[in-house]
């Protein structure tokens, strides 16, 4: 192995069976065995189908991974993107050595610590305290060199007052805190993070990334992260791969990396839209989305500046009180990009009483984005907590750059809005 390579993954593949356990699997276990000691191929190996969850295979096994092949240089900051069942926390928990790979083999140098769940490996009944000791055993410290960093590990993790109190009365946010500080600071060659920093606030996920591009920069150590904020990928990773269906389908420069992924994500915009009622309060008669006074149809390029209008009639089958809605403007990383509500132009529905049919027209300034693809999903509720009606990509659009701005290059795409200015000598 190059020296400057710290973990090496070859041919990487992942076979689960579906069904109950114990279904037959212990023929099947018998099938393998009886194949092993005779120096022949596994039978199974050579069935199965790929992991995709949206359609029903003909296949008892399925390949959550298939094929992964990779290097990691020491001191690299590696992504590792995909949509949900891509197979990333079966890639991370094999590296980590929570499970065993059907086939293939992987090479590191040096501890490998694991952020894969909120609070793995942590005992709750113990204390704070004793949680970080048990961890640092388990990374293979000793004990001196885990008390030499117990202070920082204890100030980063904000939990000071209740470090000696048991771990189950923590929440889900300090249990977080915690586990990375420990991760973290006790230096393991390589950090894997699997998403887990979503359940911290947004004060902590600023510092986790901060001492993350430290650990990498300056510390020199690796670090795989698996995250579905692309603002955060971008600004953390040098390289990334991207996994679709348990196959890794590309591998390059972090930018390189998201475009591919936002390439996946926005077959997506051009699904129809998705209706969900969790009650019968209320039916959506109908709706419509607008541009220059006409239907837009689904996955339509629309200017830079472009306005929309968004018309919506509701049926109200029963008294409701405190009702809300709201719309979420989400780009093609699944990012929200902007989130408005009745309130934001003071309308309000104190009693809505039943039989009551509601036409709403809901006017936009100009979408000011930056081009790419964006989707509207609708939410309507009461007092926005309770759920009643949603429509998923409600309508789904594609802007395009336009005369709004002068500039003859393309606008960059890892920003999120163009913000008009005027420009002139001063005299």
């Amino acid at each position: 192995m190059n020296k400057n390579i710290i973990l090496k993954v070859e041919n990487i593949s992942k076979q689960y069976r579906l069904g109950q356990v114990g279904t037959g699997t212990l023929s099947h276990d018998l099938n393998r065995w009886w194949h092993k000691i005779r120096g022949k191929e596994d039978p199974y190996l050579r069935i199965g189908d790929i992991n995709d969850r949206s359609k029903k295979g003909t296949s008892d096994y399925v390949w959550a991974l298939n094929n992964i092949t990779f290097d990691v240089e020491k001191g690299e900051v590696l992504a590792i993107i995909g949509k949900n069942g891509a197979g990333k926390s079966t890639l991370l928990k094999i590296l980590s050595k929570v499970t065993t790979p059907t086939t293939g083999s992987i090479k590191s140098k040096g501890r490998i610590a694991s952020l894969l769940e909120v609070g793995t490996g942590f005992n709750p009944e113990l204390t704070g305290r004793e949680n970080i000791y048990l961890n640092g055993a388990i990374l293979g410290m000793t004990k001196k060199e885990i008390i030499s960093k117990l202070d920082e590990i204890i100030e980063f993790s904000g939990c000071e007052r209740y470090i000696d109190t048991p771990v189950k009365r923590y929440s889900s946010g300090m249990t977080v805190r915690l586990a990375f500080a420990v991760a973290a600071f006790l230096e393991p060659e390589i950090l894997v993070v699997d998403e887990v920093l979503a359940v911290g606030d947004a004060e902590f996920q600023k510092k986790a990334i901060g001492k993350m591009q430290d650990i990498s920069r300056i510390g020199g150590r690796t670090v795989l992260f698996v995250s579905h904020n692309m603002a955060a990928v971008r600004s953390l990773c040098t390289r990334g791969i991207v996994l679709e269906n348990g196959c890794s389908v590309f591998s390059g420069s972090i930018n390189e990396a998201i475009e591919f992924y936002s390439s996946i994500t926005a077959r997506d915009f051009s699904h129809k839209a998705e209706h969900k009622s969790y009650s019968n309060s209320l039916k959506i008669e109908n709706f419509k989305v607008l541009y220059k006074n006409r239907d837009l149809v689904s996955g339509e390029s629309i200017e830079l500046g472009a306005e929309l209008e968004i018309n919506i009639q509701i049926s109200i089958s029963e008294d409701l009180s405190e009702f809300s809605i709201a719309m979420d403007f989400l780009n093609e990383h699944s990012e929200l990009i902007s989130h408005v509500t009745n309130e934001d132009d003071g309308l309000y529905f104190p009693k809505i009483t039943k039989g009551e049919v509601i036409q709403l027209s809901v006017k936009t300034n100009p979408l000011l984005f930056i081009p790419g693809m964006y989707r509207i999903n609708l939410w309507l509720g009461i007092g926005h907590i309770e759920s009643l009606y949603s429509i998923t990509n409600m309508s789904c659009f594609y802007i395009e750059q336009s005369s709004i701005t002068k500039r003859t290059k393309l606008l960059p795409k890892h920003s999120k809005f163009f913000l008009p200015t005027n420009w002139s000598y001063i005299k």
